[in-house]
């Protein structure tokens, strides 16, 4: 390989890894915080290890949705190119994340709480699969 070739590859290598490591300390702080807050926020009328099996079951939802995300970033992937999917990604990764922190809880809202909860989670875990797919 010529040096050229080596460079680019040495920073595809270093944007998927950064990309990963966000991503999935990302994806691993929800699970904490899943277990941890969300059960008291979005399930406070439930039996407290009730209340934590449906926190970690919208975490478990996200895992279901992957597989979709995988093959829908992946297909726009090979269409529009990685980079820019690698962005999209990056960026609803980024905005679900942020609205998982806004979501109003249960006393506010009631059950939209849960509802709103489980959408972004299904957002960031599909996302999560898109670029696990790209990276491949």
């Amino acid at each position: 390989m010529t040096g050229t070739n080596e460079r680019a590859v040495r920073r595809v290598v270093a944007a998927s890894l950064i990309g990963a490591t966000i991503e999935w300390y990302d994806f691993f702080l929800y699970g904490v915080v899943a277990g941890i807050v969300f059960n008291k926020l979005y399930f406070p009328v439930s039996d407290p290890l009730v209340a934590t099996m449906l926190a970690y079951t919208t975490f478990a939802v996200g895992f279901v949705t992957r597989p979709l995300g995988g093959v829908i970033f992946g297909h726009f992937g090979d269409r529009i190119g990685r980079k820019s999917m690698l962005v999209i990604t990056l960026m609803i990764m980024g905005v679900s994340t942020f609205l998982i922190g806004v979501v109003p809880t249960y006393d506010s809202i009631g059950i939209w709480a849960r509802s709103c909860s489980c959408c972004c989670a299904c957002c960031r875990a599909s996302v999560l699969a898109a670029n696990g797919a790209g990276r491949c």
